[in-house]
């Protein structure tokens, strides 16, 4: 299947955006703004007064006590105004980054589920994971460097231009300098960085894949060449993120040249108008001392724009999340039972390369049908199309007579539900992990679906029972315990229909025995589509459709299916042992 990852957002967009969250605190961010033009002014005091130092050792004044007071008082304050602007701004900054990330989880929850697996998890994953912390740092290191470097290189022009326009104007010899450096890396670090992250996105991608498939990828022999995989994407990174450093170093280069013939300029004018009584030697020595000041904020501000680079391409593609567009308005779900009809279903996720053949099935409010087939018959694919999580690429699935196209994702959900065989655990209370099915029920409702799927035993065990934290950091449960919370879940739900994708597969066979007993609870009385890992599960069902490389290839009743002596007998056979014996 092709990736397609999700979008990244415009400069434009992402400037807009960041403006829109920010402003949202403005008190905190003129607070910040203030306390940094402070900062600024208590920088210009220590050169200032080495220059009145310098003249008052010239003149033999008997005391230079005052101007070093002047020194230790501005340090002071520069520190604590420093200390305040920094707070201020993440006072402002880090709520707008909070609010920037439940945009984008809202809007990934709210997205087409194969949107989602179009794009790969590990696109998302790193978003909200790499790309928001490199955000996080930039807000609470980059951002404070950036407006003090820039308050600091204002205030220190002014401060050298004030000592002596002449002076002032030598020091400027060098910005043409800086600006050609920067008009050289500007244009090609942006496009590198950009190609970074998204390296990054496709490594993290790979990792998941790998991580999540492992159990096959091991029983296929593929272990090598999903290893393969990551090792391309791993060396595609680093070899980007080695482009970027030598750009880097060749851009400090020319950064270091600005500043030699900055302060070149600023020593020979200051000779000169020395020799010429036309200054002092304080004043030089105090425009000296500005200009080699603005080497800290310069070279900070020169580095920022290679840190702002990477974490504008971060925020770019948080951004782009949030601007994909919501599903329309459609209409809620059917108030009044009815089947769940799959006409003519079929699916490629390569063009050309169809997993299911098209497939017509109508399951009735009630009713129990079982999948069977080899791995990579296409029965995960249907039990997809029929849970509304996979669009088919051709024929069409409606609920009592609706199509699903018209219905909202969330109608769907409340009428058909799903359980696979990959249940995640959610950190939280076990109370939290059943009340994500419907939050206002009471304890006595949870212990009752606890009970009927056969983990009341277990549940009861727990130190603190329904509030014992579970998930990560809290109580570990075994893959049986988590499949039954996820039917409890069905139970408390009360959807209309189940689909069950082997969800008995991971307990082994005791714990199968007992998820069976569950999954037939948990089924009562719905419409169910079970994908059968084990063929008991099959054995009991009203009806069982055969797969085959995408095809049905028999269906009807397990006796009848026994009778006919065809590809279902052979799976039978093969599963009981009799073929075997």
């Amino acid at each position: 299947m092709t990736h397609e990852l999700l979008p990244i957002a415009s400069w434009r967009d992402t400037f807009r955006i960041a403006l829109r969250l920010v402003s949202r605190h403005r008190r905190p961010l003129a607070a910040a703004t203030v306390s940094f033009v402070l900062v600024g002014l208590c920088a210009l005091v220590p050169p200032w007064m080495l220059g009145r130092i310098v003249d008052a050792v010239v003149a033999g004044e008997a005391s230079i006590t005052p101007y070093a007071a002047a020194i230790a008082v501005a340090a002071v304050l520069g520190a604590l105004f420093t200390t305040a602007s920094i707070a201020f701004l993440a006072r402002a900054g880090e709520p707008a980054l909070a609010e920037l990330r439940e945009e984008v989880l809202d809007t990934a929850l709210h997205l087409d589920a194969q949107r989602l697996e179009v794009a790969g998890a590990g696109d998302l994953i790193s978003r909200v994971g790499d790309d928001a912390r490199a955000v996080a740092d930039s807000l609470g290191e980059i951002v404070p460097l950036l407006v003090n470097s820039v308050v600091l290189v204002g205030f220190t022009s002014v401060g050298l231009f004030a000592l002596d326009w002449r002076l002032g104007l030598a020091g400027l010899v060098a910005a043409p300098f800086y600006v050609l450096g920067l008009r050289w890396y500007l244009p090609r670090s942006g496009p590198l960085y950009r190609e970074e992250r998204i390296a990054r996105g496709e490594l993290t991608e790979a990792l998941v894949g790998g991580l999540h498939g492992a159990a096959t990828l091991r029983a296929f022999g593929h272990e090598g060449r999903q290893l393969k995989i990551i090792d391309d994407r791993s060396a595609r990174a680093k070899d980007l993120s080695l482009t970027v450093f030598r750009l880097l170093t060749r851009f400090f280069g020319r950064s270091n040249r600005a500043e030699l013939i900055g302060l070149g300029s600023v020593l020979t004018t200051g000779f000169l108008l020395v020799r010429a009584d036309a200054a002092s030697v304080g004043a030089v020595t105090a425009a000296a001392l500005y200009f080699h000041r603005l080497f800290n904020p310069i070279g900070a501000l020169l580095l920022i724009f290679d840190s702002l680079q990477s974490t504008g391409a971060a925020l770019a593609r948080l951004v782009g999340v949030t601007r994909l567009p919501r599903p329309a308005q459609r209409e809620s779900a059917p108030a009044e039972p009815g089947p769940l009809a799959l006409d003519s279903v079929s699916h490629s996720y390569t063009p050309g390369r169809p997993v299911l053949a098209p497939t017509s099935l109508t399951i009735a409010p009630g009713e129990r049908i079982a999948v069977v087939g080899a791995t990579g018959a296409g029965k995960t694919t249907l039990g997809a199309i029929a849970r509304g999580v996979l669009t088919p690429t051709g024929g069409s699935v409606s609920l009592a007579g609706r199509p699903y196209e018209s219905m909202h994702p969330r109608a769907i959900r409340t009428r058909v539900a799903l359980v696979s065989q990959d249940v995640h655990v959610f950190a939280g209370t076990l109370r939290d992990a059943l009340t994500l099915a419907a939050p206002d029920l009471d304890d006595r409702r949870l212990l009752e679906a606890l009970r009927a799927v056969g983990a009341d035993g277990w549940a009861a065990a727990l130190p603190g029972g329904l509030d014992t934290r579970i998930g990560d950091g809290g109580q570990p449960l075994a893959p049986n315990q988590a499949q039954q919370i996820a039917l409890a879940r069905v139970l408390l739900a009360d959807p209309w229909f189940v689909v069950l994708d082997e969800a008995t597969a991971e307990a082994g066979s005791a714990g199968a025995r007992d998820l069976e007993k569950a999954a037939l609870a948990a089924t009562d009385g719905r419409g169910s589509l079970v994908i059968a890992h084990r063929l008991t599960q099959a054995e009991t069902a009203d009806r069982i459709l055969v797969l085959h490389e995408g095809t049905v290839v028999e269906q009807g009743t397990h006796t009848e299916l026994l009778a006919h002596g065809g590809p279902y007998t052979e799976l039978w056979q093969a599963w009981s042992g009799e073929a075997d014996r």
